[in-house]
């Protein structure tokens, strides 16, 4: 009988490097494969399941909702939709949303949003190794040519600016600016942090040029760095804010919230979606909302998340020929390495705990919001062996 990654080369195109295990559930923090071997994963799903796997109250919420309808289009507003973005804009302190089946989507809806309000004229711009999404704008915000050679033209009246610096930024932002957009800090990048200083010009341009600033919280968002969103820790506002991945509890779900500035841009028919917000996504999504923002979850990362850091940098002190930095907040966490990232995170697979590594030299670590000490305290000790037998 075939595998299931043997059958997988017959069926799909080729556009993933799959993980060579076969999952057949999971439990809380822990993936368990076919063999009934279990991992402890600390990838989550690329950031998406904050409550881990099989959370009951999800399970719960879904089935119930499912049980009245799974869909019906936004020709209908739902109880399920305005409940979870009420608690969506007041824990993110916004005015409006617009909800859509991922970051990649609410991406797109928000380079609409821009050209809508500030002319297809003027230019929008990301910053350099970034990552938005694959789709046509959301490529071309991605600074990065990996992602987007072969794929050209882009889209027009895009540009890039060189990550925190700040000379750069304010050569290229201006009165011919539409709008900035940038991740706090870049996840496929490499938990690459923008600094306070950069951060604090944005401000001051925006307020002076009057431009749109957007954060791009799809990874970062919903309490993974230990606050709601990472722009908390500077005591900034951005216009809008482009969240994804955790929101929907495991299921397709992706919002992007504005200021009362933009919430009268759109018009009925301007933007739409056949399955954004979907109610039964919506009810995982309310879920997560409560259990990290009501019920002290938000506190535990923060609190976990600097304790994993320092001893990541304790770490960093042990193995000095093999760890080069250890960057990030909370539950979003990197640790650069001298040499290729790969060749470790398949050794930690092989001890049965899930990392990734991401722009070559780096490991990426997104653990659940739910892992204990007693869980970071097992990853710490994989990681210090995979890389010392290396």
């Amino acid at each position: 009988m075939k595998t299931l990654l043997e059958k997988e080369k017959e069926l799909f195109l080729p556009t993933y490097n799959r993980i060579p295990i076969e999952i057949s559930r999971g439990e809380g923090v822990y993936l368990i494969d076919s063999k009934g071997e279990r991992y402890l994963d600390f990838f989550s799903g690329l950031a998406v399941n904050a409550l881990g796997y099989a959370h009951p109250k999800i399970v719960e919420a879904v089935c119930s909702q499912i049980g009245k309808f799974g869909h019906l289009s936004n020709n209908f507003i739902t109880d399920v939709q305005v409940e979870f973005t009420e608690k969506l804009l007041k824990y993110s302190k916004m005015t409006r949303a617009f909800l859509a089946n991922s970051g990649t989507e609410a991406i797109e809806g928000t380079i609409k949003l821009i050209r809508l309000k500030m002319g297809s004229d003027k230019k929008i711009f990301s910053l350099t190794n970034s990552f938005h999404g694959r789709t046509y704008g959301a490529m071309t915000l991605t600074a990065r040519e990996k992602y987007q050679k072969g794929f050209e033209p882009l889209v027009p009246n895009v540009g890039h600016i060189e990550f925190n610096n700040v000379k750069d930024l304010e050569k290229k932002a201006g009165k011919d600016t539409a709008a900035i957009i940038f991740e706090f800090i870049q996840g496929e990048g490499g938990i690459n942090e923008v600094s306070e200083e950069f951060i604090r010009k944005v401000v001051e341009l925006r307020d002076k040029y009057g431009f749109i600033f957007v954060a791009d919280a799809i990874q970062d968002g919903i309490g993974r760095s230990g606050k709601a969103f990472v722009h908390e820790y500077y005591g900034v506002e951005p216009d809008i804010i482009v969240t994804a991945k955790a929101i929907g509890g495991g299921l397709p779900l992706g919002a992007f919230l504005t200021t009362d500035r933009l919430k009268d841009v759109f018009t009925a028919g301007k933007h739409g979606t056949t399955f954004g917000g979907n109610p039964v996504s919506c009810a995982a999504g309310k879920v997560v909302l409560e259990e990290v923002f009501e019920h002290g979850l938000l506190e535990k990362v923060y609190e976990n998340g600097n304790y994993f850091k320092a001893e990541l940098n304790k770490l960093k002190e042990e193995l000095p020929g093999d760890i080069k930095d250890v960057r990030g907040k909370g539950y979003m966490l990197g640790v650069e390495l001298y040499y290729e990232a790969s060749p470790v995170v398949k050794a930690m697979r092989e001890r049965k705990v899930l990392s990734n590594a991401t722009n070559v030299n780096v490991i990426r670590i997104l653990p659940p919001l739910i892992a204990t000490k007693e869980n970071i305290d097992l990853y710490l000790s994989v990681l210090k062996d995979a890389i010392k037998n290396k």
